[in-house]
């Protein structure tokens, strides 16, 4: 996959390409629908079929104190979207001068001038421009003017539990995941969430008690809200080794303060595999792919009663999990 970063690179696209652009954090069920409208317009024109995203986040830029954590980090966001792309993904980097150009002025500097797009496809909520000001609308008419035709996907929704129909974004996907909904937010996402990041030695009382955990130092993600979730983990030597297939192992998993041991713990993300691993997981990175939440945190009289809680979340996580796997092979 080419990763193009710098304008001097963009001539490598070929002329007359399909583009879709935006920040697709999560690549979520509605960013999916987009990319692949896109896909399936690059195959009817025979063009190239060209993903842009950004990086850092817009508002990291302009309002570094309210920029919202990350659902995907970048380099697996860009695994997600080389599954549409034609070996082809633009990551443009966020500064002052991007985010101050006119509308017409970043399709003038960015599209046309060095990709020249024959079709670009977009959601209907799609934005650009300094201070947001450009929509769709604004896109239909600078392409009417400067060549190049318009697309534009609706909305994906999603009916919740609770009977209640929702579009799919990813601010309600962050949302569901702070108020512990992980399910709900495995089908917005159409794949579980997935938290990365290195294992860290912990403080060694899940292996006193019977249950030893692997510990996840803190990512720059989305955290689930503090509770007991099974899922599913995978191991690898690096964090770019996560996003190649690896061994799934059933888990339990537990963020929270461990509030059972005292009040002034710092948040722990711990997971207690229902499989042993293969090989010595210590300084390795670990995948955790949250499936159903089962329970929130509870501060217990002591280790035995706490014990006897974790031994029942271990038998209600196995159930999950092969239900799960069994959803997984139809």
């Amino acid at each position: 996959m080419r990763i193009l970063k710098t304008r001097s690179e963009f001539g490598q696209v070929r002329r007359g390409c399909v583009l879709t652009i935006g920040n697709f954090d999560g690549v979520h069920a509605g960013h999916r629908a987009i990319l692949g409208a896109a896909r399936r317009v690059a195959r009817c024109r025979t063009a190239e079929m060209v993903v842009m995203t950004f990086e850092p986040h817009p508002v990291a830029v302009l309002h570094p104190d309210k920029v919202p954590a990350l659902l995907t980090p970048l380099p697996a966001k860009l695994r997600l979207l080389g599954e549409y792309a034609d070996n082809c993904i633009i990551v443009l980097e966020d500064n002052l001068e991007l985010l101050s150009l006119s509308a017409e002025q970043f399709v003038d500097e960015f599209l046309v001038a060095r990709i020249a797009p024959s079709v670009i496809v977009e959601g209907d909520d799609f934005h650009f421009g300094a201070g947001r000001t450009g929509n769709v609308q604004t896109l239909r008419e600078l392409g009417a003017r400067k060549g190049f035709d318009v697309v534009v996907v609706p909305p994906r929704s999603m009916e919740l539990p609770t009977g209640e129909t929702i579009r799919v974004s990813s601010t309600m996907i962050r949302y569901m995941l702070e108020s512990g909904h992980v399910s709900d937010a495995a089908v917005a996402l159409s794949r579980p969430y997935r938290l990365t990041g290195p294992i860290v030695s912990g403080w060694g009382r899940g292996r006193k008690l019977g249950f030893p955990t692997l510990n996840m130092a803190k990512p720059q993600q989305v955290i689930p809200a503090e509770g007991v979730y099974a899922g599913w983990v995978r191991i690898a030597e690096s964090q770019n080794g996560l996003l190649e297939e690896a061994e799934r192992i059933p888990a339990v998993f537990s963020i929270g303060q461990a509030r059972t041991f005292g009040d002034e713990h710092p948040l722990l993300i711990e997971a207690h595999l229902l499989v042993p691993p293969h090989g010595d997981p210590a300084g390795k990175h670990m995948a955790m792919d949250f499936v159903r939440h089962l329970r929130q945190q509870h501060k217990f009289s002591g280790p035995e009663e706490l014990a006897r809680q974790i031994e029942k979340d271990c038998r209600q996580a196995k159930g999950v999990l092969e239900e799960s796997a069994k959803g997984d092979q139809k």
